[in-house]
C-alpha cells in the first residue's frame, strides 16, 4: 500500500493517560481543518488485534469482520460495509495497514489528504504501530497527576481492593505515573516522530502550544479556526467556555488545590512527584516515596503489578481474547463517547 512519505500527509496518533486531554486535542485537530473527521477509536492494537490475532490470517480477518462491522466504530465511519470488508479481506496483514485502509478511505471520501488516529491506550502500542506505519507521528498529551487522579477516582473505573478506599487517589496516581511512563518510554522508540503536549499548555497558552505543534505535524492549526468551525467537545458549552477563559486569563490548571485535601495531595506528591516535576509541574516533596507510609508504598508496587498483568493478558490470553470480544459487542449496541 501506497505510504505517504511528505510529513505534512503523515497519520497522527492522539494519546495520553485517560482524563489528560486526549479527547481535546484530538477534536481540536479536527477543528483546524485538513483531517478527516471521524468520532470513535477503532481500537486496533488495544481490542481488534487481542481478540482476532495476527490480521496476515484471511480467516482472522473474515471473524474480525463479522464483528466489527456490527460495532459503533463502523457505524459512526460512513463507509460502506461490503466495500470495506472487500478491501480488509484482499490486502490488510497488519493493524497498520487496517487503519491506512479505514481510515484512508474515510479521508477520501472526505475530500481530504490527511487523518489522526484517537485512543488514549496507543500509549501501549506505539513500537507496534511505529513499525507497521514507519511515517506516523505520536502526539502524547500529558497532565497533572493530581488532577488527572481526581477525574479517575470520580469516574471509579478503576478497581481496587476495599481496604484501600480510603487510598483512592494514589491508585489513580499509580495508573497515572504507569501509563504516562509506558507512553513516554515507548515513545523513544519514534524518536522524531513523537512529541509530548502539556494540557495546561494548551488551554492556557493555545496559540503558543498549537503553534509548537502545528510545526511538528506540518500542519497549519490555526486556534481562531478551532473555535469558528469547532468540533466534538471542542463544541460543547463546557469546553468552549473552558478554552475561551484559560485564554482570557483563568486557569484550568490546578483545580487538585481546591478537590484534594491537603492529606492526599502531600501524600500523593511523597509517591509521584519524581514524574511530576520531570513533566515540569511544581511540588512540594521529592517525590522518591521514602516518606512516604509503607501502605502507600505498597500501593506503588502492587497496583502497577496488577495494570501490567491485565494488559498482558488481554494481548496474550484466550480469556484476554474473550474480554476483547465482549467490549466490542458491547460497542456495537451502545452509542456512548469516546472517554478520555
Amino acid at each position: 500500500m501506497t505510504q505517504a512519505t511528505d510529513r505534512s500527509k503523515a497519520p497522527v496518533f492522539v494519546l495520553g493517560c485517560h482524563r489528560s486531554g486526549t479527547n481535546l486535542l484530538y477534536d481540536m485537530l479536527m477543528s483546524a481543518g485538513g483531517f478527516a473527521k471521524y468520532s470513535d477509536a477503532l481500537g486496533v492494537h488495544p481490542t481488534l488485534i487481542p481478540r482476532f490475532g495476527d490480521l496476515s490470517s484471511l480467516s482472522h480477518r473474515r471473524k474480525l469482520m463479522e464483528v466489527w462491522l456490527r460495532s459503533k466504530a463502523f457505524q459512526r465511519s460512513g463507509l460502506e460495509a461490503e466495500q470495506i470488508k472487500s478491501q480488509i479481506l484482499e490486502r490488510c496483514n497488519s493493524g497498520g495497514e487496517f487503519y491506512r485502509i479505514v481510515m484512508g478511505e474515510i479521508a477520501r471520501r472526505q475530500g481530504v489528504e490527511r487523518w489522526a488516529a484517537y485512543d488514549p491506550d496507543n500509549a501501549f502500542h506505539i513500537p507496534s504501530i511505529h513499525e507497521e506505519i514507519p511515517e506516523a507521528l505520536f502526539v502524547h498529551i500529558v497532565r497533572d497527576g493530581r488532577d488527572v487522579a481526581f477525574g479517575l477516582s470520580k469516574k471509579n473505573w478503576i478497581p481496587y481492593l476495599p481496604w484501600d478506599s480510603g487510598r483512592r487517589i494514589l491508585i489513580m496516581g499509580a495508573f497515572w505515573q504507569w501509563m504516562v511512563t509506558k507512553g513516554r518510554v515507548n515513545g523513544q522508540r519514534a524518536a522524531a516522530n513523537y512529541m509530548e503536549v502539556r494540557f495546561e499548555d494548551l488551554v492556557v497558552h493555545p496559540h503558543e502550544t498549537l503553534a509548537q505543534l502545528g510545526s511538528f505535524l506540518e500542519q497549519d492549526l490555526n486556534y481562531e479556526r478551532i473555535l469558528q468551525s469547532p468540533v466534538g467537545v471542542v463544541a460543547r458549552p463546557n469546553s468552549s467556555h473552558e478554552l475561551e477563559s484559560a485564554a482570557g486569563g483563568f486557569s484550568p490548571a490546578q483545580r487538585w488545590k481546591q478537590q484534594l485535601s491537603p492529606q492526599d495531595a502531600a501524600s500523593f506528591e511523597a509517591l509521584y512527584g519524581g514524574l511530576l516535576k520531570d513533566l515540569g509541574y511544581e511540588t512540594a516533596s521529592n517525590g522518591d516515596g521514602s516518606a512516604a507510609p509503607i501502605f502507600d508504598r505498597l500501593v506503588n508496587v502492587l497496583y502497577p503489578l496488577y495494570f501490567e498483568t491485565k494488559l498482558q493478558l488481554k494481548s496474550r490470553t484466550p480469556l484476554g481474547r474473550f474480554a476483547s470480544l465482549v467490549h466490542l459487542e458491547i460497542q456495537g449496541t451502545q452509542s456512548g463517547q469516546r472517554v478520555a
